[in-house]
């Protein structure tokens, strides 16, 4: 059972409520004196502390996607990394094809595919996985001419990619609201803002560092396009993210509205942090520091012809007071369009995200639409 399984977590949080009522219902028994009741006492008290952090750990784990197996808890992930091969100029790989979870029917004309690739880009040398959903038109015999917009798909810092399939079912909910008529198929491409791990670069270009927005905004719309039938006219990507993504897909659709159409952050912040995960940035250069801040860029550079929805709750989200001015800010601001979705309450994890995916999905969709 895998570190993330649900029943993995019903098991732990079993475990915990049973040695709770057993510590109980022994300890009037183990209430003597004596080696053997002391001990007694001191391996329930142990064994149900163990169980009960457990079941918090993996409920975090489940919620904010950390860890993705055992093997990346324990320091023993096997996930090779890839090979840069820098004569060829950077390219795609499909690693493994999956079926969409709840998708009906085996075929992939019925019910889409997942993919894992390794990526390469061309002008950065960054190199690392993605997931990236094929809607079932995409293999029907009628669509096989036709071209599909795309969008990138973020997590949050540490964040896997494979959460993205499996808690935040970005596959599963794209494919239901196309067959429900509420968006257009759409190629989804899902992975880390974290390109250079464990270092987050939060989508900036470091000065001699990794060149992450350039790998974002150029590499991966070059190398999915080249690899998969993407409508090339201008507008038709939209980039949507959680938390450190959120504020990787707002950046990217403000510095490159040529390329992304939309731009959606849930639950984003609007200013890269400079922490112990990030490191220098800037390395002293005040044009990258400026442009890393989204509210600098309202105040100082031409307001870009793109479209931008963000999300926050009045209650559980630290960011809801800059949520509200942001929005101020962007309606001061044509061409750039502003959309909001604001819960009552939700906080910071993926159950707050689940709830906005779907019309997050839908309101992109239809933006790009008017590409």
């Amino acid at each position: 059972m895998g570190l993330t399984s649900d029943v993995v977590l019903a098991v732990a949080v079993g475990s915990a409520v049973a040695l709770f009522a057993a510590t109980v219902w022994l300890w009037p028994r183990l209430a003597r004196r004596g080696l053997r009741a002391v001990a007694g006492r001191i391996g329930l008290l142990l064994a149900t502390q163990v169980a009960l952090f457990a079941s918090v750990g993996l409920a975090a784990n489940q919620a904010f996607g950390f860890y993705a197996s055992w093997a990346d808890l324990f320091g023993r992930e096997d996930d090779l990394g890839v090979v840069v091969d820098h004569a060829a100029g950077g390219g795609l790989e499909v690693l493994e094809s999956e079926r969409v979870a709840g998708a009906p029917g085996v075929r992939p004309e019925s019910g889409g595919r997942v993919q894992k690739v390794a990526v390469v880009g061309r002008t950065t040398d960054i190199a690392t996985h993605a997931y990236v959903y094929l809607p079932p038109e995409y293999f029907q015999p009628r669509h096989r001419e036709r071209d599909f917009p795309a969008a990138v798909v973020l997590t949050g810092y540490p964040g896997t990619a494979k959460a993205l399939v499996d808690k935040l079912h970005f596959p599963r909910t794209a494919r239901e609201l196309a067959a429900a008529g509420r968006m257009e198929p759409m190629i989804l491409v899902m992975l880390r803002p974290t390109v250079a791990p464990p270092r987050d670069t939060e989508c900036v270009d470091v000065p001699g560092g990794p060149q992450a927005e350039s790998f974002f905004a150029k590499d991966l719309p070059e190398v999915v396009a080249a690899h998969y039938r993407v409508d090339a006219k201008p507008g038709r990507w939209g980039v949507v993210g959680d938390s450190t993504g959120g504020y990787c897909a707002l950046k990217l659709a403000m510095h490159h509205p040529g390329v992304f159409g939309a731009g959606v952050g849930l639950s984003a912040y609007y200013k890269a942090p400079v922490d112990a995960t990030t490191g220098d940035l800037y390395q002293g250069d005040e044009a990258v520091r400026n442009r890393a801040d989204l509210w600098w860029c309202l105040e100082h550079l031409p307001a870009p012809d793109t479209s931008l929805l963000v999300t926050s709750s009045k209650s559980g989200e630290s960011n809801y007071k800059d949520t509200l001015e942001f929005i101020e800010r962007v309606k001061a601001a044509p061409p750039t369009r502003i959309s909001s979705i604001i819960l009552e309450s939700g906080g910071h994890n993926f159950n707050t995200w689940r709830r906005e995916i779907p019309a997050a999905l839908e309101w992109m969709s239809g933006r790009l639409a008017e590409a």
